[in-house]
C-alpha cells in the first residue's frame, strides 16, 4: 500500500515538473511576442497620431514686399511649417528644384500666383505646399496655377511601388541573415559573403521588379540598383553582426532598428517631415528614408543630392563590418574559455 502512494506521489511531481516545463516553453513566444507589438504600438502610434509638417523647404520668388509679405503671414499662421529661401530668378528657382534644395517654388508678380513643384519629392510635402498655399490665395480670391516637375511615372504615380520595394529589401536581407541560423555555425566569411551576395542579388531583383510593375522608371536604373545594394549589404552586416555577438537576442535588435524603428522614421512615402521631432532627428540617419530618397534622387533627379544617401548607408555598411568583426572576436573568446567542469 505504501509503494503505491509513493508511486502515485512521484508521478504527480513528474507530471508538475512536466507542466512547468511546457509553461517554461510557452512563456518566450508569448512574451516576445507582446514585447513586439507594444514595440509597433508605441513607436507607429507616437509617429503618426498628429501629423504636422516641419521646415518644408519652399523657394520664393517675386518683388521683395510681396515675398516679405508671404513669408511673414506664413511664419505668424504656421510657425515651423515651411523653410523659406528667397530667388532672384524663376530660373534660380527651378535650378534649386533640380538640385533638390527646395520642393516647391512659388513664383509672385503681376500675373497669378505660380506654383512650380517637384512631384518625386513626394506627396506628403508637395500635398502640404499646393493645400497651404492654394487655401491662402483662395481665401483672398486668387487662383493658383500649379505645375509639377519632376514627376513619379504614370505606373507609380504617388511613389507607392518604390517604397515598397525599399521595405521588401530591408526585411528579406533581415531573413537572408537569420536563415543562416542564430548561433555561432556560421562565422565571418560566411555571413559577410550571403550579405555581399544578397545585397547585389537584391538591388537589381528589386530594382527590375518595381521597374517592371510600375512600366519602367526612365534612366538612372542602374544607379538606383547600386543604391539598393549598398543598402542591403549594409543591413545584412549589421544583422550579422548583431547576430555573431548577441544570437538570438542580436536577431531581435537588428529587426527592432534596422527594420522597425528604421521604416517608422522614414515616415515612409510621406516622408518624415510631417513626424515628431524625435523621428524627424532620427530619420537622416537611418537606411531606409535615405535609401528611398536616393533612388528618387537617381531616377527622377539625375542623381542631383545623393551625397548625403551615399554618405549615411557607407557609415551603416562600415559600421555593419565593425560590429561583425566584434562578434568574431567574442566567438574565438568563447570557444578559448575553459568547458564547464561536467556535474
Amino acid at each position: 500500500m505504501m509503494a503505491e502512494v509513493g508511486a502515485f506521489q512521484r508521478r504527480g511531481v513528474g507530471n508538475h515538473a512536466a507542466a512547468r516545463s511546457n509553461l517554461a516553453r510557452l512563456l518566450p513566444p508569448l512574451v516576445g511576442g507582446l514585447a513586439v507589438l507594444l514595440a509597433l504600438i508605441g513607436l507607429i502610434g507616437t509617429a503618426i497620431r498628429d501629423p504636422k509638417p516641419h521646415d518644408i523647404p519652399v523657394g520664393l520668388v517675386g518683388p521683395a514686399p510681396a515675398v516679405h509679405r508671404i513669408s511673414t503671414s506664413f511664419g505668424s499662421a504656421a510657425p515651423g511649417a515651411f523653410k523659406f529661401t528667397s530667388y532672384d530668378s524663376e530660373s534660380a528657382a527651378r535650378a534649386a528644384l533640380d538640385q533638390r534644395s527646395v520642393d516647391g517654388v512659388l513664383v509672385l508678380g503681376s500675373g497669378t500666383p505660380r506654383l512650380i513643384l517637384a512631384g518625386a519629392s513626394g506627396d506628403g510635402s508637395t500635398g502640404v505646399i499646393t493645400g497651404a498655399f492654394t487655401k491662402a490665395f483662395q481665401a483672398q480670391g486668387v487662383a493658383v496655377t500649379v505645375e509639377t516637375v519632376h514627376p513619379f511615372p504614370a505606373g507609380d504615380s504617388h511613389g507607392l511601388v518604390l517604397f515598397f520595394v525599399v521595405v521588401a529589401v530591408l526585411i528579406s536581407t533581415l531573413v537572408s541573415q537569420a536563415l543562416l541560423g542564430v548561433g555561432n555555425e556560421a562565422r565571418f566569411g560566411a555571413r559577410l559573403l550571403v550579405a555581399v551576395l544578397y545585397g547585389a542579388l537584391a538591388g537589381v531583383t528589386g530594382m527590375a521588379s518595381a521597374a517592371w510593375i510600375a512600366g519602367g522608371y526612365g534612366s538612372g536604373f542602374w544607379t538606383a540598383a547600386a543604391l539598393m545594394a549598398l543598402a542591403s549589404t549594409a543591413v545584412g552586416a549589421i544583422t550579422a553582426g548583431s547576430v555573431r555577438l548577441l544570437g538570438g537576442a542580436g536577431l531581435g535588435l537588428a529587426a527592432l532598428v534596422v527594420v522597425l524603428l528604421d521604416l517608422v522614421s522614414s515616415g515612409g512615402p510621406a516622408g518624415s517631415q510631417l513626424l515628431p521631432d524625435f523621428y524627424r532627428w532620427l530619420a537622416p540617419w537611418m537606411p531606409a528614408g535615405e535609401l528611398y530618397s536616393g533612388l528618387r534622387s537617381a531616377l527622377f533627379f539625375d542623381s542631383a543630392a545623393l551625397g548625403l544617401p551615399l554618405t549615411v548607408l557607407t557609415g551603416w555598411l562600415l559600421g555593419g563590418l565593425a560590429l561583425m568583426l566584434l562578434g568574431e572576436l567574442a566567438a574565438a573568446r568563447r570557444r578559448s574559455l575553459p568547458a564547464a567542469p561536467a556535474q
